[in-house]
C-alpha cells in the first residue's frame, strides 16, 4: 500500500477537503505535477484545471480549480485555490460567466503584461471548458 499524507484544498469560499490521501493530481502552471508521500517541498503556483485526489480510504475525487497555488512538504500538500468547485458541480454556467468576467478583466488591464497574464488564463479556462464533460 501506498504512503499517505494530508492533503487539504481550500478555496476562500470553504475547505473542500482535508484527507489523508496516497496521490494528488494538480494543474501546475508549468505542467501537470504528481505529489506523493514525501515529496521534495515545493511551492507552486496552478492553473485552471482539474485536481484528481486518491484517497487513502480507496476512493477518487475530482475538483475544478481556478488558479491558486499549491505548499507541498513531505508530510502534507495544501491547495490555496481562487476559487474550487467540485467537479460534478462545474456547469457550462459557471464557465462561461468565468470567462465573461475575464473577457471584462482583460478589456480594462491597465499594463499590457497584466493583460498577457489575463488572455493566458483565459486560454486555459476556455481549453478546461471544451474539455470538460457537461451535461
Amino acid at each position: 500500500m501506498a504512503d499517505s499524507f494530508e492533503f487539504e484544498l481550500v478555496s476562500p469560499e470553504r475547505l473542500l477537503l482535508s484527507e489523508k490521501v496516497t496521490e494528488v493530481v494538480i494543474p501546475a502552471t508549468l505542467g501537470e505535477m504528481t505529489v506523493m508521500a514525501k515529496h521534495a517541498p515545493t511551492m507552486t503556483t496552478i492553473k485552471p484545471g482539474v485536481v484528481t485526489v486518491k484517497l487513502a480510504s480507496g476512493g477518487v475525487k475530482k475538483y475544478v480549480v481556478f488558479g491558486g497555488f499549491a505548499d507541498i512538504l513531505p508530510t502534507g500538500c495544501t491547495l490555496l485555490a481562487e476559487s474550487a468547485v467540485p467537479q460534478e458541480e462545474a456547469n457550462r454556467d459557471l464557465f462561461q460567466r468565468r470567462i465573461d468576467a475575464l473577457r471584462q478583466d482583460i478589456s480594462d488591464a491597465p499594463t499590457d503584461e497584466h493583460r498577457t497574464r489575463l488572455e493566458h488564463m483565459l486560454g486555459d479556462l476556455t481549453h478546461l471548458n471544451h474539455a470538460m464533460p457537461h451535461e
